[in-house]
């Protein structure tokens, strides 16, 4: 007897089960991000997580490279690579796409566990045109260049040309179609990245007898209730910054509709970078601030951040490209990019040594990612051959917690502190406790912490509990104590073990006493974890 014919609510709530039990259980679970009391998180596999990345070379993304690319991101300690998808490979002919290369990066991750973004070089790749297939480049009436004011073609493809648009954005849509079914369920691919430091270089805009029509025409509505303008000609509204303005607004709608349509395969964060602005002084070699010239014309630099946010919503994170290890320099962009709009993410910043210290920097301020560019080791890098240890000191010191620190920037109980030149100690507020941080190693006894020779030197405190704290550095010592007190004045550890995380479990090595507490927990270059609990008396 068919008892269930004869029921039928129990027929239909059957029918439900399973219609639940059908669908891909990855829909709940793919990388996202969130945002909850102005902080922000990477969810992966449906926690925070924190990208410990390495970028590898622009042309270290084909087969042949990958076996000295595995082994570079491992001396490096990272959990995630950045690797290159080219659009002259993945659609070399109109039409065919060949998926091998973004095969063989998805499977190398996996086979050395790691996760990875993918960074699509479409239309724009520095400013310029020159990863779109050769059908592409060769097409120019098709595919329009941007023109001078002299005349003359340069070689970036205009944001006006729908026909360009339409075929990067059939070449995304396959790829992100491709990551769906090679990886919906796995979730290797965390992130991916549409085009690269996008814009012209060359022109400040496009010259074209088309965009002159509409420069010479009235501002779109939308940019003008962002700007909150007053109606107008480009140049009326926008006066000296109408040529930049212009180019600006058409290339983050040209980005936002190519997004749109690719998340609309797998809806799976999606981020742009950008080449900044930076003082004459920072970078010699491009003495010139001026768009299409110092930096690419139209990208998001520091001032137009903003305006591309609300221009290109589909996007999820606006990246800086940092490379200017001035300190003042450094945190400025940092501030300028971590907005109530948008999360910090750092895809590119020098490998050398003297940007080390900018990762706790980043961490402080809740960076769900940061990446050293130009990692492997393919006998060519255009930063040169500077030592670059510090980062893979760094990841080492973090990455057996990474998962621990991603969870406690979002819930904004971490707290860094980073030397500067001249200062040796810095203090850390964190309500009921605070930490006193002595840069320099080693520390002698009744005498000012020494700092170091490079002003390298760094520390993290994460909360865990109300008198419990996670603690390490680099070259530093860290002593927590009553606010308004000294260390040791009515307050006590309790207990110090120094250990690790083993899948998300504290492992203890061993405790910590003694010389090694009675100065403040130190650090110096060996990968050490310290949680410490305090008590009052």
């Amino acid at each position: 007897m068919n008892t269930t014919s004869r029921n039928p609510l129990r027929a239909t709530l059957l029918l439900l089960a399973l219609f639940v039990l059908s669908l891909p259980l990855f829909a709940e679970d793919a990388p996202k991000v969130v945002q909850k009391d102005g902080r922000y998180a990477l969810l992966v596999d449906g926690r925070p997580y924190l990208a410990l990345g390495g970028q590898i070379h622009n042309s270290s993304a084909w087969p042949s490279e990958l076996p000295q690319v595995w082994k570079a991101i491992a001396a490096l300690h990272a959990n995630t690579v950045e690797a290159p998808v080219y659009w002259e490979q993945f659609e070399a002919q109109e039409g065919h796409f060949d998926y091998s290369n973004v095969d063989q990066l998805i499977d190398g991750a996996r086979a050395h566990n790691l996760r990875m973004v993918l960074l699509w070089f479409g239309t724009w790749k520095n400013g310029n045109m020159h990863y779109v297939p050769d059908w592409v480049k060769t097409d120019t009436t098709r595919f329009p260049r941007v023109i001078r004011p002299d005349g003359e073609p340069i070689d970036v493809l205009s944001p006006l040309s729908r026909n360009t648009l339409e075929a990067d954005k059939k070449a995304f849509v396959a790829l992100m179609r491709h990551l769906k079914q090679v990886d919906g369920d796995r979730h290797t691919i965390i992130v991916v990245q549409v085009e690269n430091e996008s814009g012209n270089v060359g022109s400040i805009r496009d010259n074209s007898p088309v965009a002159h029509r509409e420069f010479d025409g009235p501002v779109p509505q939308d940019l003008l209730a962002i700007v909150r303008k007053s109606p107008g000609t480009w140049r009326q509204v926008f006066a000296g910054e109408a040529d930049e303005t212009f180019q600006a607004y058409h290339q983050a709608k040209y980005i936002n509709e190519i997004v749109a349509a690719g998340k609309a395969e797998f809806a799976i964060p999606c981020y742009i970078n950008v080449w900044l602005t930076y003082p004459a002084a920072e970078l010699p070699q491009r003495q010139i601030d001026t768009p299409g010239i110092g930096y690419p014309s139209g990208g998001a630099v520091q001032k137009l951040v903003g305006m591309w946010r609300a221009l290109a919503p589909a996007i999820d994170m606006i990246g800086p490209d940092i490379y200017s290890d001035d300190s003042q320099f450094y945190r400025d962009t940092m501030n300028a990019y971590h907005r109530p709009d948008n999360p910090l993410w750092i895809p590119e910043t020098g490998r050398g040594d003297s940007f080390g210290k900018y990762f706790f920097y980043a961490l402080g301020e809740g960076a769900l990612g940061f990446a050293p560019f130009g990692v492997d080791e393919s006998g060519w890098n255009i930063l040169g051959d500077e030592p670059w240890k510090a980062h893979a000191m760094n990841f080492a010191l973090i990455g057996p917690m990474d998962r621990e620190i991603a969870q406690a920037e979002f819930e904004g109980k971490l707290k860094t502190a980073v030397e500067e030149p001249g200062q040796t100690s810095s203090e850390i507020n964190l309500g009921d406790w605070q930490a006193t941080v002595a840069f320099g190693f080693p520390q002698p006894d009744g005498r000012r912490a020494p700092g170091t020779k490079d002003a390298h030197a760094a520390a993290l405190v994460a909360q865990i509990g109300p008198d419990e704290f996670l603690v390490t550095g680099i070259d530093a010592s860290v002593s927590f104590h009553i606010p308004g007190k000294q260390p040791w004045i009515r307050s006590q550890i309790i207990s110090a073990e120094q250990g690790t995380y083993e899948n998300g479990v504290w492992k203890p090595l061993r405790r910590w006493n003694g010389d090694e507490t009675d100065r403040g927990l130190c650090f110096h270059s060996a990968p050490e974890v310290v949680r410490v609990k305090m008590g009052k008396f």
